[in-house]
């Protein structure tokens, strides 16, 4: 069985520059393997704590974050941990918030803006990023 790190893994999106982040949502167990070495949590409350390393950006469900130069600064954190470190993106559920998280960083990776939202649901779940407030702050993202 595949580690959780490892490309094609459940919830793990592969950036074109071959760096993975793993997309998970909250409500669920922590996947068996290696824990994250660095982690961004995208709720709407301070996150449980945790063993690693954690930035949290508050972002209520269903809505966009409350401080776009934190969410920045967070996700251009989270890009550059990727190349090295084991990253883990996550919200309650690990589709809307995460999705949209996801598809910023995919644009950090070189990914058009305006393709991003299709690369994350063709690559992570094809659900991801749930409103078209959150389709528009990936298209604005960068």
């Amino acid at each position: 069985m595949a580690s959780t790190w490892e490309p094609g893994a459940p919830g793990v999106l592969r950036l074109p520059s071959g760096r993975l982040v793993r997309g998970r949502g909250l409500a669920r167990p922590l996947p068996e393997g290696p824990e994250p070495e660095f982690a961004l949590y995208l709720l709407d409350r301070t996150p449980p704590a945790v063993a690693w390393e954690d930035r949290w950006v508050r972002w209520p469900d269903f809505g966009l974050p409350s401080d776009d130069a934190a969410t920045g600064a967070a996700l251009r954190e989270a890009w550059t941990r990727a190349d090295r470190e084991r990253v883990e993106v996550a919200c309650v559920g690990g589709r809307g918030r995460t999705g949209t998280a996801l598809a910023c960083l995919a644009v950090l990776d070189g990914v058009p803006a305006r393709g991003a939202v299709a690369y994350v649901r063709e690559h992570y779940l094809p659900g991801a990023v749930e409103t078209p407030g959150q389709e528009r702050f990936v298209t604005r993202f960068g």
